[in-house]
């Protein structure tokens, strides 16, 4: 049970209560949000008396909404949407993806612009808060007029509808109400709108898959640095001088990394002398590409703040107590930035991947062939490599932007979308194989240093080498390793590079 409590208001969210929330802590309404919630549900039910026709709230949807539904017929119509909108495919979200969306679903109806009952939010409040979670595919969202399928699913439960799962059991959306002790909750008039039109889906990827990429292009720089310096390079090329000749942030961040890790490395001081004219680009333009990368994700991430904290369903409640149909359900922003997250995070795997070669090509690194004290009868990290390079040849397909392609439905009224879903699932899978080639070459930079008796680390590769050492022992002999490359991916997710980066 975590110590802290997320108090939702009417702001919206943040990037860092959603790292909290996908870590497991829990949220509760504020007073503030409470009364925001309870007057625009008390405006939403005037306009329901007043019998005007509004989007959603007493006419059909899409292409019906020129179909006006009689009053007695109010709360069957948001029961039946999410009934019918509920018909996603493929793989499950993971716990924290549907935590996170759960989250900022709530954080958007707090705002007191939806219409929602309070009583409706506490029931999806209490689901967050428990140890159960709806059962939400991945796919099914167009990213326009909102992730319908998904928030579809995800809000069936409170209805006693649709799939949830307690601790890796998949169960009834009306058992696990059982379970946490909740009864089903009556829609009433835009509440099933409510639940279901927003860009929380795709939003809730893209910003976990961002927290991800943060923590890995720190841990890039370190592996970076661990390989530079086992290939006895020079760090020449990042002095404050020549960077600041192309002052890029990011390029000044990344070689303010690099020359902070190998401070006082003895390793590198021992080959001051060599004849080498200059080190591959794979090592020598680190500031440049991996820098580009971070500046990349500082814009990603001012894109993704503003709709952690936006409201974005359909139609909304504006302040004379008037309901307005608008697009800001429409995911465009973050499809751009999330098709962008996926090309940048790809080339920390790709210039990597040449790091790798490097390292275990003996002709290159003048170390043993493929980092093992036998070569021949051995085969060291060979197939590593191989694997780190079907990832890279497979994010060159991901990173194709799934924004560029719209597809019209619902009768052509909904005649462009976003596909911005699918965008976040490429930005998250390709950091995901990212990750694993980045441990990869941490993997094999330590096993290099085994073999280099040169004296000592800098002060930072010093610290990543013996991280890297508490989790995988040298290879002295072939065995099976995959589960230590696994275990280095998960020291890159939990942020143990990015803590090492942070600390020096």
């Amino acid at each position: 049970m975590l110590d802290y409590v997320i108090s939702v208001g009417t702001e919206g969210a943040t990037l860092d209560q959603v790292c909290r929330i996908a870590a497991g802590a829990e949220a509760v309404l504020s007073e503030n949000a409470r009364r925001a919630v309870a007057a625009a549900r008390k405006q939403t039910m005037k306009t329901v008396s007043s019998g005007m026709p509004v989007y959603g709230v007493n006419t059909g949807f899409g292409r019906l909404s020129g179909s006006v539904v009689g009053k007695d017929d109010l709360d069957l119509l948001q029961r039946n949407l999410l009934l019918s909108h509920a018909c996603g495919t493929g793989p499950l979200y993971s716990e924290n993806v549907t935590r996170v969306m759960m989250f900022l679903r709530v954080a958007s109806l707090a705002r007191g612009r939806s219409g929602i009952s309070e009583e409706t939010l506490d029931q999806l409040i209490a689901i967050l808060n428990s140890d159960i979670y709806p059962a939400v595919p991945a796919k099914g969202s167009l990213g326009a007029s909102g992730d319908l399928a998904p928030l579809a699913h995800l809000s069936l439960p409170l209805i006693g509808e649709g799939k949830c799962i307690d601790r890796g059991e998949l169960i009834s959306g009306s058992e696990a109400l059982q379970r946490i002790g909740l009864s089903p909750v009556t829609l009433g008039p835009k509440e099933g709108l409510a639940l279901i039109n927003g860009t929380q889906a795709m939003t809730a990827v893209a910003s976990i898959a961002l927290l991800e990429a943060k923590r890995l292009a720190d841990a890039a720089d370190a592996a970076a640095a661990m390989s530079l310096e086992v290939l006895l390079g020079t760090v020449l090329p990042f002095s404050g001088e020549l960077i600041g000749l192309r002052p890029h942030n990011g390029a000044v961040e990344t070689a303010n990394n690099l020359l902070a890790l190998m401070e006082e490395s003895e390793i590198l001081i021992s080959h001051n002398a060599c004849d080498k004219v200059q080190d591959a680009y794979s090592l020598r333009c680190v500031p440049q590409v991996h820098g580009a990368t971070r500046d990349a994700l500082r814009y990603i991430e001012s894109v993704i703040s503003v709709e952690l904290s936006s409201v974005t369903d359909n139609p909304l409640l504006m302040k004379d107590g008037s309901f307005v149909s608008g697009g800001n359900f429409h995911g465009q922003p973050v499809a751009f930035v999330a098709d962008h997250l996926a090309l940048v995070v790809s080339e920390l795997a790709d210039i990597s991947e040449r790091r790798i070669e490097r390292l275990l090509n003996p002709d290159l690194s003048g170390l043993p062939a493929f980092l093992t004290p036998d070569p021949g009868t051995n085969s060291g990290y060979m197939i590593a490599q191989y694997t780190a390079a079907s990832l890279v040849s497979e994010n060159k397909v991901l990173v194709h932007p799934a924004s560029a392609d719209s597809i019209p439905v619902s009768g052509s009224q909904e005649d462009h979308v976003s596909m911005g879903t699918t965008s976040a699932r490429q930005a998250m899978e390709v950091v995901r194989n990212s990750t694993h080639v980045i441990a990869t070459e941490l993997v094999c930079a330590a096993q290099a240093a085994e073999f280099i008796r040169r004296g000592k680390h800098g002060k930072g590769t010093c610290r990543i080498y013996n991280a890297v050492r508490d989790a995988v022992k040298p290879l002295k002999e072939d065995r099976q390793f995959v589960d230590d490359i696994e275990k280095i991916a998960e020291m890159i997710s939990e942020g143990v590079f990015s803590d090492i980066l942070n600390n020096l």
